[in-house]
């Protein structure tokens, strides 16, 4: 136990400390404009092109009106029949029809 102490010991004996040299207190906004810049490329990469394409899909659920061909989420190729509120009847065949939500409503077909 003694041979710890004594090399601690000696460790602190034998490492000079160097002189205190001044140093420069860095710039804050330095030191958070990698952050910002990260934050930045985040959002314009990220948030702006989802935020748009939401408002496409809102828009195309506002505009749906009868005679629209459209594709479900769920991949169901139809004709809207009649819009009711937040529904769509959709009609897949002659004389079937099913209601589905708007928000069901994927895209538009030409």
């Amino acid at each position: 136990m003694n041979v710890f102490f004594s090399v601690a010991w000696a460790a602190n004996q034998t490492a000079p400390s160097a002189p205190a040299t001044p140093t420069a207190t860095p710039n804050v906004f330095a030191q958070f404009l990698p952050l910002i810049f990260i934050i930045l490329i985040f959002y314009f990469l990220l948030i702006v092109p989802q935020q748009r394409r939401q408002k496409a899909q809102r828009e195309l659920w506002e505009g749906l009106k009868k005679g629209d061909r459209v594709v479900t989420v769920g991949g169901i190729h139809g004709t809207i029949a009649q819009v009711e509120g937040e529904e769509v009847l959709l009609e897949v065949a002659k004389d079937v029809r099913i209601r589905v939500s708007k928000s069901a409503v994927a895209s538009k077909k030409s």
